[in-house]
């Protein structure tokens, strides 16, 4: 049996940000950040403002060279942007003169592909993320959330092993954003994609995630690993029930203390 692809692996990573002043300390945002994600398993990252978890997703996508450490998907180093990992930023950042259709497609376009492949797979990705009457639209015809799924679409056109998330849906309204988290489980559903998504929501966390990994203030490294046991498929359900409240009160515990595993 052939093993599951989409294993994401950083190990020792320690990133430190040089200031302008020549005297200054470095800022160090990351240091000794180690976190394994398996193949098909939809891990969240969570921590206090400035711990790095962004820093850290520019590092996993291989937009960030580590002073130490380095990130492994199945085993083969990441250090330069990747097409088998899908990055998908807080804001949309579609390219506002080009239609949904042409923003989605764009990263096959730059690889080459031909306008009959580009359709083809527009095609299939399109229902995937409920986009298929919006095609032709340009992105000030969209909403916010129309927008961020066009987003996801562009990430997932070249069928990457790994998905990082960068807090997708903080700009959506309460409501949106509960169906945009089931709508992202069931796109994992169907695809078996990896992923990484960086929260401040523990709601959200333990909605979507197979682990919620805690991260120290900065310099971020992990805390604590929360395993969330509910089945799947998940419902808004989970969210009322005994296991999210005592999920949520461990998470909330090792936010406070904010100490690092080990």
């Amino acid at each position: 049996m052939t093993a599951r692809t989409g294993r994401l692996v950083a190990d020792d990573i320690r990133v430190a940000f040089r200031p302008a002043q020549r005297n200054a300390a470095p800022a160090i945002a990351l240091d000794g950040l180690s976190l394994d994600v398996g193949g098909g398993e939809i891990v969240a990252l969570i921590g206090p403002n400035g711990c790095g978890k962004s820093t850290f997703l520019r590092v996993a996508a291989g937009l960030l060279r580590p002073e130490r450490g380095r990130v492994t998907l199945d085993g083969v180093g990441v250090t330069a942007p990747d097409p088998r990992i899908g990055l998908v930023f807080q804001e949309p950042r579609l390219l506002p003169w080009r239609s949904v259709a042409d923003n989605v497609t764009y990263p096959l376009e730059l690889a080459g592909w031909s306008r009959e492949r580009r359709a083809a797979r527009l095609a299939e990705l399109l229902p995937v993320v409920g986009l298929e009457a919006a095609a032709a639209l340009r992105p000030v015809q969209l909403s916010g959330g129309m927008r961020q799924r066009a987003a996801i679409a562009r990430a997932l056109v070249l069928a990457p092993d790994v998905l990082l998330l960068d807090e997708p849906f903080s700009a959506l309204d309460a409501l949106t954003r509960e169906r945009f988290n089931l709508d992202l489980l069931g796109l994992q559903e169907r695809t078996g994609t990896s992923i990484l998504i960086v929260t401040h929501s523990i709601p959200e966390a333990i909605l979507v995630a197979d682990r919620v990994v805690v991260m120290t203030p900065r310099p971020g490294r992990v805390a604590a690993e929360v395993r969330i046991t509910a089945p799947r498929p998940r419902s808004l359900a989970l969210l009322d029930e005994a296991l999210t409240s005592r999920a949520a009160a461990e998470i909330r515990a090792h936010l406070e203390l904010g100490e690092p595993v080990g």
